[in-house]
């Protein structure tokens, strides 16, 4: 019908299970939302609606909403209202930097506190990475690829860090930087997985590290294939 108001694409990856919500479940919902990729950067976030959804008021959607705000995954602008957040293409660098070193120290205590069921736990998470690149599956690699590397580091036991290492993965999450770049180099980058999965059952913290940091940098090049006419990065002040 002409004119016919769409509905925001956020509205239609909600899921409520009953009218009357928590704000912890709502706040819990929307994150699921902006984590797993399907909601673009710089997407309307409209407040009435999503309070519809939970069948709520305003209010604790609103503050839900101040919450993704202070993680970096939420922006407000007056008179624009709520949006999921942009980045600019450096401040992308800098959060894969971040990751990097982030990464590095909780691999340093993972690999000497790390047990055989540590292992398994990395294995299982390898195979269903490994089943994402063969099926050409770019969510599937996204969540999986998560879950291959807080494998790998949980182990270590520094809650804070881990946090941290979390956080700063979290933001750069409704780009889905990986569904941009070629499939060839989502594979040289899953090569990287092979050799730090080997090092880590080796127990072998210097190979391990040899291959977080070759990882690291590859990603580090793969962003620069990220095409910047697409609309999803902030523009530099």
């Amino acid at each position: 019908m002409p004119g016919r108001k769409h509905p925001s694409v956020l509205i239609t990856r909600l899921v409520s299970e009953r009218p009357g919500s928590s704000q912890a479940a709502i706040l819990a919902e929307l994150r699921r939302c902006l984590l797993d990729g399907g909601v673009p950067p710089g997407t309307p976030i409209p407040l009435d609606e999503v309070a519809a959804v939970f069948g709520v008021s305003r209010i604790p959607v609103r503050e839900s909403l101040k919450t993704l705000i202070g993680e970096g995954l939420v922006e407000h602008r007056p008179n624009l209202g709520y949006t999921v957040a942009k980045l600019t293409a450096r401040e992308l660098h800098e959060l894969y930097l971040v990751r990097g070193v982030l990464e590095a120290a909780a691999l340093s205590a993972a690999v000497a506190a790390a047990t055989a069921r540590d292992d398994d736990t990395a294995r299982a998470a390898h195979r269903n990475l490994e089943e994402a690149v063969r099926a050409g599956d770019v969510q599937a690699y996204h969540r999986e690829s998560r879950s291959f590397h807080l494998a790998l580091v949980a182990p270590c036991g520094m809650l804070r860090l881990l946090g941290m290492f979390e956080a700063a993965w979290n933001v750069t999450e409704p780009l889905r930087p990986m569904a941009h770049v070629p499939e060839a180099e989502r594979a040289q980058l899953h090569s990287d997985h092979d050799a730090m999965l080997a090092a880590f059952v080796a127990r072998d913290g210097k190979a391990l590290l040899d291959a977080a940091q070759a990882h690291h940098r590859r990603l580090q090049s793969s962003l620069e294939l990220l095409p910047r006419h697409t609309g999803l990065f902030a523009e530099p002040d």
